[in-house]
Parts: C-alpha cells; sequence; structure tokens
C-alpha cells in the first residue's frame, strides 16, 4: 500500500508499506550492474533452504516476488554457497547470488563456504535467520545462548568469516544495511561474503518504506589507476632488469585483463607464470606462457621464478603455494593488486591498482622495449622440455591409471571452450601442472580454502553461470562422500555437468603427505584406517540413485569411450575409474612448508626432520 509520508526535512515522499523481508527482496531484485555496455541483475537469484526462522518471512516475500529474484532449492546449506560462490568467481565477480536458511543447523552450516568466498575474495550474500529481536519467547528452538551475552546468536560465528556483517533488529535499519552490503560486494579491494542475519520476527514486521529505495541502479566496477610515482618505479624496475617474470594471480582475470596481459607479454618478451587462481590468464600455448608457479607448478615456472632478477605479481596474495613457502624468489618484488593489503606483502614495492589499468598503463610506458634476447631463449626452451614432461605424465600406461593419465584423457576429448571444477586434494596439484587451458575461463580451481566438498556444488554453480559451455568436475571419491547432494540439484535444475571421479581408496594426497614427512600410512586410505569391513561403494550406483547417469570404467581406453556417451548425454553424467593413490607427476613442483616433528622415535621422521631444517633455511623472512 503506497502513501505520502514526510521525511526528515519536511518534504512528502512516497512511501509503500512492507514487510522488512518484502523490502529486502524488492531491493535485490532491482541492483543491476553493467556488463559489455548494457545492464544485468547482480543478484542471479537466492538460494533456499527454508527453516525455523526463514520460511514465513523471506519464503513469503521470495514466493510473491517470482522470476523478477528466482529462488532455487538445494539440498545442504554448504552446498547451495558454494554454488553461488562458484557462480560469482564464473562470472569474475561481476553477478552474484544470496542464500538464505534457517537460524540454527542452517546458518553454521554457511562457516565453511564464507570462509571459502572470504579467502578467495568472491561475493555471497548470506541471510541466516535469527532469533527473535523482541526476544519474548527466548530461548526458541536452535537458539545458541551464551550465557555471559545476550546478543550472541549462531550466527556470531559468521562475523570473522564475513566482509561485512550486521544484524537486521528493526526494519528500518535495511535501508542503511542493504548499501552497505552491496558496496562491499562490488568492490574489487573489500569484496567477499556479506551477512546480513535477520531477525525471524522483524522479518514480518512492517514499515512505510520511501519508493526511492526500491528505485533501479546499475553498479559499475571500480578500476583504481595507479599512482604515477609507484607506476614510474615499475617501469624503471623492468626497463633495468635482465630477467624479468610476471606472476598472474586471479586478479588478472576478475579484471577481465588476460587480453591485456596477453599483449604486454607478447610485445616485451616477459614470460608469465600463473597461481592457482590466475590460471587460464594466458592460453597454454602463448608464446610467453610457463604454465602453473610454486609447489604445483611446471619446471619452466619454477626455474624462471628461481633465476628472475625481478618478479611482477600482478592481482595475487602470494599464498604459501605459489612462493614455496618463500623459498622460490630470489629477485626484486613488486606487487600490482587493488588491495593495498596485498599489495605490501613479502615487502614488495607496492603499486596499488587494477590489474587492467596497470597492464594497460605498462604497455604504453615499455612500447619498443624488450626483455633480452637469452632470457627470452632461455624459458623458450624450458616451456619445450616442460611440453615433454606433460607428455610423459599424462599419456597412458596400461597400469592403473595415474590422476594425470586421468586428466590427459578428459583434455585431449575436452572442447576448446570446456571448464575444468576442482578444489582439495592431490587433483588441484595435478591440474594446475597439467591442465592446458585453451581459451579464459577454463579452469575454475578452488584452492584458496581447498574446500573438500566444493566440487559438485561448485560445477553447479559454474555451470549456472556458463550453460553454454561444458563443464567438467574432477573429484576424488573423498571430496564426493564429504558433499555430492548437489548431483541431484543439478538433474532436477537441468544443469548438466560431466562429473569424473577419481577414487583411490581414501585421502590419496594426505597419504602421500603424510609419508614425505616420515609418516607411516595411517587413517588416511580406507584400507589404513580401523575397520572391520571396507565398505564396497557402488559410486556409479550412488549417482544414479540421485538421478544422474553414471557407469565405472577400467584403463584410459575405456575412459576416454565413457567421454564420448557423456558428451552425447543430456542430463549430468558421472564416470567412476580407479586410480593409484601413490602416483604423482614428479616434473616440476617445489618444496612447501609442513612443520615435522622435531622429537620421534620413528627414524624416517627424525631423517625427514632432518631434511625439513635444511630447507627451511631457504626461506625469506
Amino acid at each position: 500500500m503506497a502513501k505520502l509520508a514526510a521525511d526528515a526535512g519536511g518534504v512528502m515522499a512516497q512511501t509503500t508499506r512492507l514487510t522488512a523481508a518484502q523490502a529486502l527482496v524488492r531491493w535485490m531484485s532491482v541492483q543491476r550492474v553493467e556488463l559489455d555496455g548494457a545492464d544485468k541483475p547482480f543478484f542471479a537469484g537466492v538460494w533456499a533452504i527454508f527453516g525455523h526462522g526463514n520460511v514465513a518471512g523471506i519464503g513469503e516475500a521470495l514466493a510473491d516476488i517470482g522470476d523478477a529474484l528466482p529462488t532455487y532449492r538445494a539440498h545442504n546449506e554448504q552446498a547451495m554457497a558454494h554454488a553461488a560462490i562458484a557462480f560469482a568467481k564464473a562470472n569474475r565477480r561481476e553477478r552474484a547470488m544470496a542464500c538464505t536458511t534457517s537460524i540454527g543447523p542452517g546458518a553454521t552450516n554457511l562457516v565453511t563456504a564464507a570462509a571459502l568466498a572470504h579467502v578467495n575474495r568472491l561475493p555471497v550474500l548470506l541471510l541466516p535467520g535469527d532469533v527473535f529481536a523482541s526476544r519474548r519467547p527466548d530461548p526458541v528452538l536452535q537458539q545458541i545462548e551464551d550465557f555471559g551475552d545476550g546478543t550472541v546468536s549462531a550466527n556470531d560465528s559468521l562475523r570473522p568469516v564475513s566482509r561485512y556483517f550486521d544484524r537486521i533488529a528493526r526494519p528500518e535499519q535495511i535501508l542503511d544495511a542493504a548499501p552497505r552490503a552491496m558496496a562491499v560486494l562490488t568492490d574489487p579491494a573489500m569484496c567477499g561474503p556479506v551477512t546480513l542475519a535477520f531477525c525471524q520476527d522483524v522479518q514480518a514486521e512492517a514499515f512505510d518504506y520511501p519508493d526511492a529505495f526500491f528505485q533501479r541502479r546499475v553498479w559499475r566496477q571500480r578500476r583504481t589507476r595507479p599512482d604515477a610515482m609507484e607506476l614510474d618505479a615499475l617501469v624503471e624496475a623492468i626497463r633495468c632488469a635482465k630477467r624479468p617474470l610476471i606472476v598472474a594471480g586471479g586478479g588478472v582475470l576478475y579484471s577481465r585483463a588476460e587480453a591485456a596481459l596477453a599483449s604486454l607479454a607478447a610485445e616485451t618478451g616477459i614470460p608469465v607464470a600463473e597461481t592457482h587462481a590466475g590460471k587460464g590468464a594466458l592460453v597454454w600455448d602463448h608464446g610467453q606462457a610457463l604454465g602453473a608457479i610454486g609447489v604445483t607448478g611446471t619446471s619452466a615456472a619454477n626455474r624462471a621464478a628461481k633465476e628472475a632478477d625481478l618478479v611482477i605479481a600482478i592481482g595475487t596474495r602470494l599464498q604459501d603455494f605459489t612462493t614455496g613457502s618463500r623459498t622460490l624468489f630470489a629477485g626484486k618484488l613488486v606487487q600490482v593488486n587493488v588491495a593495498s593489503a596485498d599489495a605490501i606483502r613479502h615487502g614488495a614495492l607496492a603499486v596499488v591498482g587494477d590489474a587492467r589499468e596497470v597492464i594497460a598503463a605498462l604497455a604504453e610506458q615499455l612500447r619498443g622495449w624488450q626483455a633480452p634476447d637469452r632470457w627470452q631463449a632461455a624459458n623458450a626452451a624450458a616451456v619445450a622440455d616442460w611440453n615433454r614432461s606433460f607428455d610423459a605424465a599424462t599419456m597412458p600406461t596400461g597400469r592403473l591409471p595415474s590422476d594425470a593419465e586421468v586428466i590427459g584423457a578428459v583434455w585431449r576429448q575436452a572442447a576448446d571452450d570446456a571448464i575444468a571444477v576442482c578444489a582439495a586434494g592431490g587433483l588441484p596439484g595435478e591440474l594446475h601442472k597439467l591442465w592446458r587451458t585453451k581459451a579464459p575461463g577454463g579452469y575454475h580451481g578452488e584452492y584458496g580454502f581447498s574446500c573438500m566438498g566444493y566440487e559438485i556444488a561448485g560445477g553447479l554453480g559454474v555451470k549456472m553461470a556458463e550453460p553454454e559451455r561444458e563443464v567438467f568436475v574432477m573429484v576424488g571419491d573423498g571430496s564426493y562422500l564429504m558433499l555430492n547432494s548437489e548431483l541431484a540439484t543439478s538433474v532436477m535444475l537441468g544443469l548438466k555437468i560431466t562429473v569424473v571421479l577419481l577414487d583411490n581408496g581414501g585421502f590419496g594426497c594426505i597419504n602421500r603427505l603424510q609419508q614425505s614427512t616420515g609418516g607411516r600410512p595411517f587413517n588416511n586410505l580406507l584400507a589404513d584406517t580401523r575397520h572391520v569391513t571396507l565398505p564396497p561403494i557402488d559410486f556409479a550406483a550412488h549417482a544414479r540413485s540421485l538421478g544422474a547417469a553414471a557407469e565405472k570404467v577400467s584403463g584410459i581406453a575405456a575412459l576416454a569411450e565413457a567421454l564420448t556417451r557423456a558428451a552425447a548425454a543430456t542430463t549430468s553424467y558421472v564416470i567412476v575409474i580407479e586410480t593409484d593413490p601413490a602416483l604423482t607427476t614428479e616434473a616440476g613442483g617445489h618444496w612447501w612448508d609442513v612443520a615435522v616433528p622435531e622429537v620421534s622415535a620413528s627414524s624416517e621422521v627424525v631423517a625427514a626432520r632432518a631434511r625439513y631444517m635444511a630447507s627451511i633455511k631457504e626461506q625469506s623472512r
């Protein structure tokens, strides 16, 4: 119901009486983002599992608004948030989704996903129900109580993993909280999860909202230009360098700077290595592409990192997998980042700015300059050597396949614009090294939080963002068992993903790590756990029970045939293949700091400790 009301200055303004939930949902539906000269809804929809605390308020509002803000039902709160986060990542942070849950376990199930979004700087709006603001019926069903703090609820567990947290305890508070949330979700430097804990009684309370609140607003990506002095210092450092190296991070992709980077690398001859988040910044066969860097890097990229006298990191936090726990880079370091907190890491020369803006400025100021021929020739030779290692690792051997052999088979049959999705375990390391990205966005790895269970839900989110592209979810049996429910959701929504499930009998990656640090196989592979009988898990039958098509194959040749059948299928398709848990690609790679016990009765651990102490001497401080 619309009516006139006086604002703070006494001016009459048109208002509409709505519940707080109805007002928030209506506001979300009119937030837009400009993409390629046209505007689209910023919120592509809301994932919802209704329960105590959100079914009557937010649930009623979402049902009423319909397709103006579509609602999607999932099977697990963490998984639906993973899907929302993957959607945002695939959209380069330009669009996002929201998630709403009940006040208790539904809310706490969001914590892991929120942490994942926080680490990876990805936008998602979390709308968990909360306790009664009035406190009249306290304690209510599912309420968490802190006897020393009456303001605490289960949602406070989301505070440390939210970029912005607010509790909506009065209906008019969304007039301020909602725009603040949107500002964080669309800010390249602050981007991350936002939590609006929504008290359940307040969701249903009405207020006369100004109609101006519901006017369509278009948000545009902010592109921070670099400071002239910082840019000049970078240009001078490059011109003086004999062996410069660019490390491309996720910020290159989020800025849509891959074309600019490809041009700069081609014109200057500066080689480019890629982090997990930055993989795909260059197509794999670009003349200056060295591939993955760090602990899971190629031999070509890691050789260049060791020998470079100048490392230019663009859009990356330089976490330990990238730097080899601070043992990989020997030369001068420059950090280009839109976030000043990231730009100053590792004692770097900081250049604060948007990746595309900085790259464009470098291209202009470096016109006519090229890296020395000797440096370019050395990198080309190293890439040729790595390509031989790739062939050796990915070609079938006839034995129980390695992860690398499976990756090679999938890559050979994948369309040029196919997307590989992975998260935790050994697969991200092998894919970082070995998946040859043929088109922008062709690699979707979640390795900031390395979250087991992300893969299938993430693949669903990627497919929602890129429905015309083929999506391959590469997942191990351990991760599949942790969280597979959204396979059923993909079938329900008609969003086909192809899941390649590598069954190595447990947590093969951590089993290898355990042994490399001197430990004996213990509690990682199923055979090494406490058990009476090992369960004969039929993954294909399980996948079929969720509505997907599925089959189990033996060997790489049979996998190739199954991939052909999967490509022709119209529904999500799961291919199960047994792999060797002990095999990993020996070529490439680098040391990673995993602390080894200082005292142990095991001679293997004592020897591993000695190797560890020798390695940490190489770390920079």
